[in-house]
């Protein structure tokens, strides 16, 4: 597209020059590693939508004995993590990365709050004699999950990291790549349980 055609999608008084390309935010592995495990979790959902169409009442029978409340206690924990972690990002675009410190040890707080609810969730499952061998939906349950879970704990490990090099001023307009990647894959788990929770908890 020339630059004269280019013109025609400005709008009146913008100069013609070429606009900043947009980009990714993070390093592009980070990008192809979020796609990968996106897959493997759709894989799963797929797989628990299938198990589900051919056992709906023991489906439904199970599932209302889970703790929603505990669940959607984890999904406000996980949507506050990730408002911190976006004012951080901001933050530090802004030049201000000690600033941006504070936020991200917010979110790490959320992060380990979900931890706690859900091993507290996991305790009680396993008190009442649920496994991955007790049925289908709790082998589903669990393994989900648990598999989230994981993420979740990696996902603290990288905030740790961020916090650290947000408290000695590494980040900036210029240097942002750091936790932009960090930032990318937090949002990443957030998302994964927005569709796990009314999957596996709430849907009927």
């Amino acid at each position: 597209m020339t630059a004269r055609s280019d013109a025609l999608f400005l709008p009146a008084g913008q100069p013609t020059e070429a606009r900043p390309a947009l980009r990714l935010p993070g390093d592009l592995a980070i990008w192809w590693f979020i796609l990968a495990e996106l897959l493997v979790f759709g894989v799963f959902f797929v797989a628990y939508a299938f198990a589900r169409a051919n056992n709906v009442e023991l489906f439904n029978a199970e599932q209302a004995a889970l703790d929603r409340d505990a669940g959607a206690i984890n999904t406000a924990l996980l949507l506050a993590s990730s408002y911190l972690v976006v004012r951080a990002v901001q933050l530090a675009e802004a030049g201000r990365s000690r600033a941006a410190a504070p936020w991200i040890l917010g979110a790490i707080a959320c992060g380990l709050g979900f931890v706690a609810v859900k091993l507290w969730e996991y305790a009680i499952k396993l008190g009442e004699g649920v496994s991955l061998a007790s049925s289908t939906f709790h082998m589903f349950y669990i393994s989900l999950t648990f598999f989230h879970f994981m993420h979740v704990l990696l996902g603290l490990v990288i905030l740790g990291a961020l916090w650290v090099n947000a408290r000695s001023g590494r980040y900036g307009p210029d240097n942002m790549n750091g936790i932009e990647t960090g930032a990318a894959y937090w949002h990443m788990v957030d998302l994964v349980w927005l569709i796990l929770f009314p999957l596996v908890y709430v849907m009927r």
